[in-house]
């Protein structure tokens, strides 16, 4: 409770511009208040200095730091505005050449800090992907990028709009599957696998199973030569029949499944490979592939198959970002934990992603430093003259104030050095 009542308590740290705005006005005050010292201290030394003589010297060095003073005054003023308000040639000139001076800033910005060979320099020697490495390679680190990489994923998932998604999908389901013919592709790939024997297994598979059936089902085929038997025929018939019938059959199944070279197998690899021929070479073959390809892929068919991908695709992935200890998201840190550990051991890997970066930094600057300055330009340009000059002046005119006392006291020193001589000289 008395931390909640701590943090809720207004802050008392002025504000960066309240601070500056107390630290100029204070200088100034200063500054003043030296000047101010030497117009009083040439005042009474002017009117006492015929009864001491030495006093004189009191006025030169006051008159001096006067004159010193009042200079600096004017050329400090003569930056941010009007001295007394008197428009006299060559003042307020931030005010005046507002524009002028962000121009010439973005252009000194252009030239000595987006230059692509300060850039390169630059990045040769910061050796960027070793650090990034460094701070990859930490188990922490890379649950941070996956917990980011996370929070963007979903926000990217809750942004779009499924819809969307599902016309991309479709779009892409026709463009790639459905508006290229499917005979010639089939075919193709089809021919390598009847030549290189691969669909013998799934032959021999087939024929096993077909044997496997016979063998079991002899009631079924007996039936079947009764059921299609003429009334009459003597029952005892039918049955020595569908035993024959059988018989054979089976015999038939186990030759072809026992002899590799079987007639039916050959006939049958010569029968796939024709197939695959005619689906590259044969018009009508190939209208026939797309026909069955429209029956099986119509349009309802390929929206429903577009929907069912994207909810798929989102569920997955939406349950997998809000659970930290998924397995996309533990691959994912793990991923981005080897990586950095890459950039730091493998230095030909560092050597790539900083060429990669330094390039990738010089093109960016090279392309869009125009871009990239005319943030300054454009930004000067918005602003009001006068508030652009309250706010050079609020974050240099402290040290500009310092001038102004420089001058007081050089000007004191000054005048002083040139009395002394010239009484030296001219007694």
């Amino acid at each position: 409770m008395a931390q909640t009542q701590r943090l809720d308590r207004p802050s008392t740290t002025p504000h960066p511009d309240v601070a500056k705005a107390t630290a100029l006005k204070r200088m100034k005050n200063i500054a003043l208040g030296l000047l101010i010292f030497m117009a009083v201290v040439f005042c009474f030394a002017f009117a006492l200095q015929q009864q001491f003589p030495w006093l004189a010297y009191v006025r030169a060095a006051a008159e001096g730091g006067m004159v010193g003073a009042l200079a600096d005054w004017f050329a400090v003023t003569a930056l941010f505005k009007y001295p007394m308000g008197l428009k006299i040639p060559h003042t307020a000139i931030i005010p005046n050449r507002k524009d002028e001076i962000g121009a010439s800033l973005g252009d000194f910005v252009e030239t000595n800090f987006l230059s692509e060979d300060v850039i390169s320099q630059k990045l040769a020697t910061t050796q960027i992907a070793q650090k990034v490495g460094q701070w990859l390679s930490k188990p922490a680190s890379a649950q941070r990028v996956a917990t980011e990489g996370a929070a963007a994923l979903r926000g990217a998932i809750e942004v779009l709009k499924d819809d969307d998604v599902k016309d991309v999908i479709e779009s892409m389901v026709r463009k790639h599957l459905l508006d290229p013919p499917w005979g010639p592709p089939i075919g193709k790939v089809a021919e390598r696998i009847f030549a290189e024997g691969h669909h013998h297994a799934l032959v021999d598979l087939l024929v096993d199973r077909s044997t496997t059936w016979v063998r079991s089902n002899h009631t079924t085929i007996s039936g079947l030569v009764t059921d299609r038997s003429p009334s009459w025929v003597p029952q005892f018939v039918d049955g020595l029949v569908g035993d024959k019938i059988y018989t054979e059959i089976y015999k038939f199944a186990r030759a072809v499944q026992d002899d590799p070279r079987h007639e039916v197998r050959l006939q049958l690899d010569n029968y796939l490979q024709q197939l695959a021929q005619e689906l590259q070479h044969d018009p009508a073959m190939i209208a026939k592939a797309e026909s069955i390809k429209a029956q099986v892929l119509g349009d309802p068919e390929v929206r429903e198959l577009a929907g069912k991908t994207w909810d798929t695709i989102k569920t997955a992935l939406t349950t997998a970002v809000e659970d930290p200890t998924s397995e996309l998201r533990l691959k994912f840190t793990g991923v981005v934990q080897e990586f950095g550990t890459r950039l730091v051991e493998d230095a030909e890997l560092a050597q790539k992603a900083n060429t990669w970066i330094a390039n990738a930094a010089s093109y960016l600057v090279g392309t869009y430093k125009h871009e990239i300055t005319s943030l300054i330009t454009d930004t000067v340009a918005r602003w009001d003259a006068e508030e652009t000059s309250q706010k050079i002046e609020l974050q240099v005119g402290k040290d500009l104030q310092f001038i102004r006392i420089n001058g007081t006291v050089v000007g004191s020193l000054a005048g002083l050095a040139i009395f002394t001589v010239a009484t030296l000289v001219f007694g």
